[in-house]
């Protein structure tokens, strides 16, 4: 489901609900809100405690009475009045009422490819508790796709790959629509774990879950290239004795550790390009592919790709944005829908 250039243009606000960060686009403003989806509560009294960054360094270090929730999974709004609350908190009470005095105020939000009709309801729920009369509904990948700047509405092949926390969507477009599309359940999440596993494993050592990013301490410089460091020194709690100690890692090894979620995400787009015509192929074996989101910054993914796919791999300039700069875009008007002028005028 996604709405029109022009039921866009009538929006006041859009939101990128996303599980990993939340971002709120103002029209006439900008962007307004840019924090992590997590919320702190006080399962004594339900009252919030923290929204956004602060509640995210508490992750893993509150007492027993403070919980900390993520209300969106993979895109999707799992708790309703949870995701209001925190979304209340994030834009603040004086852009709130800025927006609760426009008349008929409306939304805009971005939904996953393949959202059912009871996650597409949550999204229009979640917003409607916070004023908006009607909300519209945008595909995340064409969202992205006009944020990064990929000419969609022309007569030509492009291909976009929506790197999220939870989930990868792969989708080639043309005319302003989404020609074939694919979703992924494998994010930055995901490698992320395959990280952590191999470092219990092998080195019988646990990684704080917050404090530290993992996959950004174990692939410094090129990352998952073979051209970075041969072995990283990292830092975390032993599993048989519980103190703190260092190992040094091979990052060939960690490399190898993370090609079983990679290789879904490969396997992903070859099914995207077998179904494709051939006609849209042949486009993309010069334009390639873009990467937005926020795993798409994993160090090396794009060199890994290019090799694996033989085509050119492009990252966005500010790919953990092209969402929600793509809805403030259409919100503002700034893309034209293409016009077809009649036989014979």
């Amino acid at each position: 489901m996604t709405a029109s250039l022009e039921q866009l243009r009538r929006c006041h606000f859009a939101v990128d609900l996303g599980a990993a960060r939340t971002r709120v686009y103002v029209k006439g403003v900008g962007l307004v809100v840019d924090q992590p989806s997590v919320a702190a509560v006080n399962t004594r009294t339900g009252g919030l405690i923290a929204v956004g960054e602060f509640a995210e360094k508490m992750t893993g270090r509150t007492p027993d009475y403070i919980r900390v929730v993520r209300p969106v999974t993979g895109g999707t709004v799992v708790d309703i009045e949870m995701a209001q609350r925190m979304l209340r908190q994030l834009i603040g009470d004086r852009t709130r009422r800025a927006l609760r005095r426009r008349p008929r105020l409306r939304a805009a939000a971005c939904t996953p490819h393949d959202a059912d009709p009871l996650a597409q309801r949550a999204a229009i729920e979640t917003l409607v508790g916070l004023g908006a009369r009607r909300v519209e509904l945008v595909d995340t990948l064409i969202a992205a796709a006009v944020g990064c700047g990929l000419p969609v509405e022309r007569p030509e092949a492009t291909m976009i790959m929506v790197c999220g926390a939870a989930a990868t969507q792969v989708a080639v477009l043309s005319l302003g629509s989404i020609v074939r599309a694919e979703r992924i359940p494998v994010g930055g999440e995901a490698v992320d774990a395959a990280i952590v596993q191999h470092l219990r494993h092998q080195h019988e050592l646990m990684l704080p879950s917050q404090s530290v990013r993992p996959l950004q301490l174990a692939l410094e410089g090129n990352g998952l290239t073979p051209q970075g460091p041969e072995v990283t020194e990292i830092h975390g709690r032993d599993v048989a004795t519980g103190l703190a100690r260092s190992v040094k890692v091979d990052t060939a090894a960690v490399r190898r550790a993370i090609q079983t979620p990679l290789t879904a995400v490969l396997d992903g787009i070859g099914k995207v390009l077998r179904d494709c015509p051939p006609d849209l192929v042949a486009d993309l074996a010069d334009r390639g592919i873009m990467m937005v989101g926020g795993s798409a910054l994993l160090p090396g993914l794009d060199q890994m790709l290019r090799q694996a796919t033989g085509m050119p791999v492009h990252i966005a300039e500010q790919p953990e944005l092209c969402a929600v700069e793509g809805l403030g875009a259409m919100l503002e008007g700034r893309i034209a829908p293409m016009v077809l002028d009649p036989l014979g005028a």
